[in-house]
């Protein structure tokens, strides 16, 4: 069968395993849809396109229906050369509205002008072009999904003006925004909002390791629905996140005064949650090992663990040595009400501390931090070395160096280096094999076909953690 008749078949089953990975041009209605989109046009009617970019350049505009600019995010990205596929991922993931060509080249070791030269060549858009299209995306998604007035959508989308916002929206879109709001949609102080993501998805695992792994008073779980509490811009609220299984989605509820950072709160959300993974590309790798396809088979769709702020990540990392998940926890609680400062929130009766930056850290007393005198001396030196910027954590960085340097911080040693690159740097080819579950699984399985499934041991590393945490014995290690 040929490709195109696959990605037909593909969209007459609606299949939400292919949404994202390519679209489809309806030539007698000019638009283009997602897999999913509930039209099914002739198969002589249609064309397909790799990505929605390349749909545009033929002149289709985007369906109304199915919006197929809030498919999913192909893992595979776009473009063809290392550079232009990890600039794209960073693009759809940046917090920030505002863009600076000089400065996000910068990020990948090239000149702005370099860097635009590969992405016209690749995709036929600058990064900068690129960047616009994500802000509208997020206004139209807004406009749809929320009853918040167009000058706050404008605002939210990093437009000074609105009506610079109004041309470009009808410029992209073929639509006002006010012809796009079809619907009325009830007044409510929370907003509500669903971002899709390419099935299986093992949300109840990812819901686990955030559950065990919880920060202070930060983040509590009940029902089903993670609650964290966010600081961004000096202002303070509250997210929520559940799953929308039936839908495909993750439905995530936003009470922040400032609507500039929606945008932000959201690439949280899709990073926390790993939304643009693609389960099928990953199940293909892990699955060359006949006893990890078992684990897979009890799993499907595991999620590469992370966490709301690298920051955080990295300490509770550093706190985390050599002692229990339980043990840790606490320590990460005590940390934050020795040195956080007040968020404003209540819980229960109970003023909610936020989690100390690196200056908070390095102004406090940590003496009475019940750790010993070695682990509270490496969280001073790395909040330093944070602080100075001698350390970045950017996920854009070379994994290997950043590894280098952490370690030359003294009481950090292979697994918190590792497990940062991991967690901090979201990257998907790290594996602590010194973590002592990982340890344990690695006796059952050979290291050899571990090795095969580069550049995805992450997830395997997390599909062990998912399963081992249950099945094996922990038995206390040395871990550092």
């Amino acid at each position: 069968m040929k490709k195109n008749d696959i990605y037909y078949q593909a969209m007459l089953a609606r299949d939400p395993r292919f949404d994202g990975k390519f679209f489809i041009g309806v030539k007698t209605t000019g638009i283009y849809c997602r897999p999913i989109c509930p039209a099914k046009p002739k198969r002589e009617n249609v064309e397909f396109f790799s990505t929605h970019l390349h749909a545009e350049r033929a002149g289709y505009r985007p369906c109304l229906r199915c919006r197929p600019e809030s498919a999913p995010h192909s893992p595979a990205w776009i473009g063809t050369s290392a550079i232009v596929q990890r600039a794209v991922k960073v693009l759809h993931s940046q917090e920030l509205m505002e863009f600076n060509e000089d400065k996000f080249a910068d990020l990948f070791g090239v000149s702005a002008r370099h860097l635009r030269r590969l992405f016209v060549d690749e995709i036929g858009k600058t990064p900068k072009q690129l960047s616009f299209e994500n802000r509208l995306n997020l206004a139209r998604k807004l406009i749809v999904e929320t009853n918040l007035p167009f000058h706050e959508i404008a605002f939210a989308a990093g437009f000074a003006s609105i009506r610079r916002f109004n041309d470009a929206f009808k410029e992209r879109f073929k639509k006002a925004p006010r012809d796009i709001r079809r619907n009325k949609i009830a007044s409510k102080e929370v907003l509500k909002i669903s971002l899709p993501y390419r099935p299986p998805f093992d949300f109840e695992g990812l819901l686990k390791s955030y559950t065990n792994h919880r920060v202070g008073d930060l983040e509590w779980f009940k029902d089903g629905k993670m609650h964290r509490v966010l600081s961004m811009g000096g202002k303070v609220g509250v997210v929520a996140i559940s799953h929308g299984a039936e839908r495909n989605v993750v439905d995530v509820e936003i009470d922040f005064p400032d609507t500039s950072m929606i945008h932000a709160v959201i690439s949280r959300v899709r990073n926390l949650f790993d939304l643009d993974s693609d389960p099928l590309i990953i199940a293909n790798a892990l699955e060359a090992d006949p006893h990890v396809k078992k684990l897979l088979k009890r799993y499907p769709g595991i999620r590469l663990p992370s966490g709301w702020d690298a920051f955080e990540i990295a300490v509770s990392a550093i706190l985390g040595q050599l002692v229990s998940v339980e043990r840790g926890r606490a320590l990460v609680h005590d940390l934050i009400e020795i040195a956080g400062q007040d968020s404003g929130l209540q819980t229960e009766g109970k003023s909610i501390k936020l989690f100390p930056s690196p200056q908070d850290i390095l102004n406090a007393n940590l003496q009475s931090l019940k750790t010993t005198n070695i682990r509270r001396q490496t969280l001073v030196d790395f909040a330093r070395a944070v602080h100075d910027k001698k350390i970045s954590l950017e996920p854009t960085q070379d994994v290997e160096e950043f590894v280098k340097k952490v370690m030359q911080i003294r009481g950090i040693g292979p697994w918190t280096a590792n497990y940062m690159a991991l967690k901090v740097l979201r990257h998907t080819d790290t594996f602590p094999a010194t973590d002592l579950i990982l340890a344990r699984a690695l006796e059952l399985h050979s290291a050899e076909s571990l090795s095969k499934m580069s550049p995805w041991r992450g997830y395997v590393a997390a599909l062990f953690w998912r399963v081992y945490s249950e099945d094996l014995k922990k038995t206390k290690g040395k871990r550092k």
